[in-house]
């Protein structure tokens, strides 16, 4: 009886047996293949920004190289945006109904990601670690299929207020930001940081529009007002004109410059390096082209990298060591889902993260839940010297 019994468990132990093993797969992968989308300003006024894209693709080869994921290789499928919203939108569509990827990650810009956000979750379609600052862009509640990567701008813009709170309480701010949703973050976050300081100590606000041609009448005005400290909320090409600019025009205050715009390569190289000397901006990777760098694994591991499958990359570029954090973390992401390659396990593991990812400095981790949808929440403040990025302040939080 005893062994009777046994054979009828065995053989309902080799029925369930298939059903353990099961692979679960939504478009966009097989037991071969992870097909990814990505969309990106290869051209157009945000078009610096398309090194990060070049960087993800050169970061997934490496995956590939090294046999993939669980055997899967990486198609990671970029368009070109142009730096159109617009087109972002038919782009979205195009890499979810046509090319059948099983997530979107990474695509630029504010603009761009709100317009295809609605699309993304009507369609329960991941939109992973966007790339913009943009706050509104953190919001599970209605958009559960949108997750940010950076720290959002009023995060940023609060640990600029703090280090003026704390070293220069009597400043004189003047603020140039873009008249749209991210500028408008920015302006917002410093504001809520200074509180009821806000309004004595901005003496001046200009904005500019992403099709103006130059930026002469709004920095005249800055400098009029008579400020010491400029908040100079630019991006891509607008940041190195305002650079410029100032320095032309006799203008030296304590200048703060987004994260996004620190590339030395993008955007103070066209400025000119002693031009930039003495901006201050946050930090949240570690640096790669000192010295010392080289005996960090890490940091050589990246110029490795960088020297085998992004040669043609300038290591100058921090747009690259972006790419890799984020193509890192989306990996991580993967390998958590195992072989449930569904989009609803893609969100779920993306959703509880709390890792380290290499490039990062010391104290920042990727840290989600499913309630809180902004992976890095904590920098630290550098200053150009030159030549290059120092570091000199303790981890901030916003």
């Amino acid at each position: 009886m005893t062994k009777h019994i046994g054979l009828i468990l065995a053989a309902m132990l080799l029925m369930a047996a298939p059903a353990w093993a099961q692979k679960n797969y939504d478009p966009g992968a097989t037991d071969t293949e992870i097909k990814i989308g990505n969309v990106s300003p290869a051209t157009g006024w945000l078009s610096e920004y398309g090194a990060v894209a070049r960087a993800e693709g050169a970061y997934f080869q490496m995956i590939n190289d090294r046999g993939g994921i669980n055997g899967r290789k990486i198609n990671f499928v970029s368009l070109d945006s142009g730096s159109s919203p617009r087109k972002a939108i038919e782009l979205a569509h195009r890499l979810v109904e046509e090319d059948q990827v099983l997530l979107i990650f990474g695509s630029q810009g504010a603009a761009a990601n709100v317009a295809i956000r609605p699309y993304m979750n009507e369609r329960k379609v991941p939109q992973l670690f966007v790339a913009s600052p943009l706050s509104k862009l953190n919001d599970p509640a209605q958009f559960p299929w949108t997750m940010g990567f950076q720290p959002s701008a009023g995060t940023e813009a609060a640990i600029y207020a703090k280090y003026i709170l704390q070293n220069k309480p009597d400043a004189k701010i003047a603020v140039l930001y873009a008249d749209d949703e991210e500028g408008k973050d920015f302006l917002q976050g410093l504001h809520e940081a200074l509180g009821d300081k806000s309004g004595s100590m901005i003496v001046k606000e200009a904005s500019y529009e992403d099709y103006d041609p130059y930026l002469d009448p709004q920095l005249a005005a800055l400098k009029n007002s008579g400020a010491d400290v400029f908040l100079n909320f630019t991006v891509g090409k607008y940041s190195t004109q305002a650079i410029r600019k100032i320095y032309d025009m006799d203008w030296h205050p304590m200048q703060f410059l987004p994260n996004a715009s620190l590339s030395i390569a993008a955007f103070l190289d066209p400025a000119g390096l002693k031009k930039a000397v003495g901006i201050i901006t946050s930090a949240r990777s570690k640096g790669w082209m000192s010295a010392q760098a080289r005996n960090d694994p890490d940091a050589q591991e990246f110029l490795d990298w960088m020297h085998k499958y992004n040669a043609n990359a300038s290591l100058r570029d921090a747009n690259n060591v972006y790419g890799y954090e984020a193509a890192e973390t989306l990996i991580e992401v993967l390998k958590k889902c195992g072989d449930d390659l569904t989009r609803a396990n893609v969100m779920k593991q993306a959703t509880s993260l709390d890792l380290s990812v290499g490039m990062l400095l010391p104290g920042i981790r990727v840290r989600t839940s499913p309630t809180d949808y902004r992976p890095i929440k904590q920098l630290y403040l550098m200053r150009f010297d030159g030549s290059n990025w120092v570091k000199f302040s303790d981890l901030i939080g916003g």
